[in-house]
């Protein structure tokens, strides 16, 4: 099976904008009332955008490891096979979600948006790039 970089580059992209999209929704909208909660804990509105560059680089990684992975290591075209993987990649992520949880002053409700957020995004994700890719025969 031989990849398919053209496929693999549109799926990068489309995951690009996914992950990015629906996190300016789930977290820029959905959670807005849960981070004003705890405010002290998160960077003023100046401060974020002098950041924001960092924030699109940290899409970008994410983007690229997620895609690179199912490319290298799943490599077929199927959206329910890219579902189950979005979730194993979500169950990943609610771990650290847990973590920061024990470790950061966060409200049980941001938690559990965080944990519903990663498994939404990333189940979605696994479908869309399964979907897109599709090996060289």
């Amino acid at each position: 099976m031989l990849m398919n970089h053209q496929r693999g580059v549109s799926a990068l992209i489309v995951a690009f904008v996914f992950i990015f999209g629906f996190g300016f929704v789930w977290h820029g909208m959905l959670m807005k009332d849960a981070y004003m909660e705890t405010a002290a804990l998160w960077r003023t509105d100046p401060d974020f955008n002098r950041h924001f560059w960092i924030l699109l680089l940290g899409h970008v990684v994410v983007a690229f490891a997620f895609t690179g992975l199912y490319v290298s290591k799943v490599g077929m075209q199927s959206a329910s096979v890219g579902f189950g993987y979005g979730i194993c990649f979500g169950i990943f992520c609610v771990g650290l979600d847990l973590i920061r949880f024990a470790v950061e002053p966060l409200t049980a409700r941001i938690l559990w948006m965080w944990i519903a957020g990663s498994l939404i995004s990333f189940a979605i994700l696994g479908a869309l790039v399964g979907a897109i890719y599709k090996p060289k025969a």
